[in-house]
């Protein structure tokens, strides 16, 4: 209800009307008990009139009229608008300030995921498939050929050619069936044929303080039969000792190891027990000799083929 005072400005005719509606509204008995009764507009007239005067306000029978007529009609009335699609928009839009905020910070949130997983994760996956796709089918068996090479250039055996080449030729099926650590053992074992092929050494008795010379066992599976064994090394051309791949006989096992006892004939053992029991040297302490572009060792003694990793 307008509070204005008698020397305010005069409102228009428009807001009048408006403030003698808003009247009624908040009158709601007034408006009940002269509006329901035919033929008493002049008396309700009469009342919104003391009203308005008793606050200072002057209001034409016009305005008054307009008023009355507004009310009945509707008018200045806010009617919430129907429930449906449109409506809900609305109030989603007009709450933006609420939730936008959120939906905005899940959007930046979704587009850095989904940025991150297709311009950085998906890329760097696939180049991880392609890189190991490139190894199996590229890298690994251009690496068996050029093994293959050096072995079949350097080798003055048959066999190290054949070997090798067996090797490669099951590498390539296996690199090929995505089998990569298998097809990298057969690149390993290809390796080690080379890198035997370029080894050049003596293999010596041992003969220095606080390392047996040679020893005697009893084998497991036959008690009544002796093995007699000389501990050796392999040492390289400027003198330097070797770590060697051997295979002890006793376990089947492979140990690489820089002395073993090397198997040989009761004869060669008291040979060897002689020669140095005369002024403690072994004069004859050479067994063998591993020659470039050769597999095996060259012995100068018989042996037996076996040896020994622990004693």
């Amino acid at each position: 209800m307008s509070t204005a005072s008698a020397e305010t400005a005069p409102l228009d005719d428009v807001m009048l009307a408006m403030d003698v509606v808003d009247t009624l509204r908040h009158n709601q008995d007034l408006v009940t008990r002269e509006l329901s009764v035919e033929n008493r507009e002049k008396q309700l007239i009469d009342k919104l009139r003391d009203i308005y005067r008793h606050q200072g306000i002057e209001v034409s029978d016009q305005i008054l009229r307009e008023g009355v007529a507004a009310l009945n009609e509707s008018r200045f009335v806010y009617t919430p608008p129907k429930p449906g699609l449109g409506t809900t928009l609305a109030h989603f839009y007009v709450a933006r300030k609420r939730w936008l905020p959120a939906v905005a910070t899940a959007l930046v949130v979704l587009a850095i995921g989904f940025g991150g997983y297709f311009l950085a994760y998906k890329p760097f996956e696939q180049s991880q498939i392609e890189a190991a796709r490139n190894e199996l089918q590229v890298v690994l068996p251009a690496q068996m050929d050029a093994v293959y090479q050096s072995i079949f250039e350097e080798t003055k055996v048959q066999q190290a050619a054949n070997q090798a080449d067996e090797l490669r030729t099951r590498g390539k099926a296996l690199a090929k069936d995505g089998e990569k650590a298998a097809a990298e053992k057969a690149l390993a074992d290809m390796v080690a044929i080379r890198d035997t092929l370029r080894q050049v050494y003596d293999l010596k008795i041992v003969n220095r303080e606080g390392v047996k010379t040679g020893f005697w066992t009893f084998p497991e599976i036959n008690t009544e039969a002796t093995n007699y064994y000389v501990v050796v090394e392999a040492l390289s051309e400027d003198g330097k000792p070797l770590e060697l791949p051997i295979l002890n006989e006793e376990n089947g096992q492979t140990e690489t190891v820089a002395l073993w006892g090397l198997r040989v004939p009761e004869s060669v053992y008291r040979m060897v027990e002689t020669d140095k029991r005369d002024d403690g040297i072994i004069q004859a302490n050479i067994v063998g000799l591993k020659q470039y572009g050769f597999l095996d060792v060259d012995y100068t003694v018989p042996v037996l083929g076996g040896a020994v990793t622990r004693w």
